[in-house]
């Protein structure tokens, strides 16, 4: 019997879409870009929610503070056990002021919808985000469900208070 590695099956929603790729052999993401010419956004400021239609020319503009929900063009369903962790590229983070604001996410195995990114414009001006361009990437992982059971939960160091518990340096 031969061990058959686990797949992910891919759903391009247009023609155009193909499955994320990783950059070199050594990167562990699978780079994702964002699928915007003709669609809907959903974004957040100040806890009001609304939409923003990307027009022809597939450029969503965030102004500062605002949270969006930037389409992938895809879903996908992963192996049991296995979940996507989104994180953003470094170089959108860098160059553009943009932050995961759930970073990690997590894209779990029975999700099965069309995959989003979550980003914030933390910067003070208003960022452009083109359609196609490389915003995130998904690094899989595999994990355990174990069950939960009451009982005491006794010290097992000399650690206490949380935050700097190992000391401060």
């Amino acid at each position: 019997m031969t061990d058959v590695a686990p797949a992910i099956v891919f759903e391009p929603l247009f023609p155009e879409i193909t499955p994320p790729t990783r950059a070199t052999q050594g990167s562990a993401g699978y780079d994702v870009r964002a699928h915007l010419t003709g669609r809907t956004v959903r974004v957040a400021r100040a806890g009001a929610m609304s939409t923003i239609a990307v027009g022809d020319d597939g450029r969503l503009v965030l102004s500062p503070s605002t949270i969006a929900l930037v389409p992938l063009g895809f879903r996908a369903q992963l192996p049991e056990g296995y979940e996507a962790q989104v994180r953003l590229r470094s170089s959108v983070a860098f160059k553009k002021g943009l932050v995961l604001p759930n970073a990690p996410g997590t894209i779990d195995a029975d999700y099965p919808d069309e995959w989003l990114v979550m980003l914030r414009n933390d910067s003070a001006v208003a960022v452009t985000i083109e359609h196609g361009e490389r915003i995130a990437q998904v690094v899989l992982n595999r994990f355990a469900v174990l069950p939960w059971s009451a009982g005491t939960v006794g010290v097992s160091s000399d650690r206490s208070g949380g935050v700097g518990s190992t000391g401060v340096r």
